[in-house]
């Protein structure tokens, strides 16, 4: 049987994990307290410097219903368009692997919806 290992994942971790993906890159457009991750030049991720870890991710909107359906941790983004972002509070009540595949899942999302020649663009990075 496995067991999994609750969430011990900090920010220095998140900022490696968005910045492993392909075509990665952060930023601070919004001012020193917003860490911003960005595909091509559009969001898949951001978080604060404020008290607490959490983090801002983009969302298929049925996934984005179920998870915050089954994890409390998980709230309509904050400051976001609700229907297609999820604000993950990093508490410990969730697997690091599991948070990598909502990651996972955001920069996908962003990935799927580029144009033909954005997804050219990103393949030969």
């Amino acid at each position: 049987m496995l067991i999994e290992k609750t969430s011990s994942m900090n920010i220095e971790e998140f900022r490696e994990y968005c910045l492993s993906k392909k075509g990665a890159t952060e930023s601070l457009p919004f001012g020193d307290e917003i860490l911003v991750f960005k595909v091509l030049g559009k969001i898949f991720a951001l978080t604060g410097f404020d008290q607490g870890f959490n983090f801002n991710l983009k969302c298929d909107p049925e996934f984005a219903l179920e998870l915050r359906e089954k994890y409390p941790s998980v709230q309509p983004g904050y400051h976001m368009n609700k229907k297609y972002w999820n604000t993950v509070f990093v508490d410990g009540s969730v697997a690091d692997n599991m948070l990598r595949q909502w990651i996972d899942h955001s920069y996908n999302e962003v990935v799927n919806k580029m144009t033909k020649t954005e997804k050219e663009t990103l393949k030969a990075l």
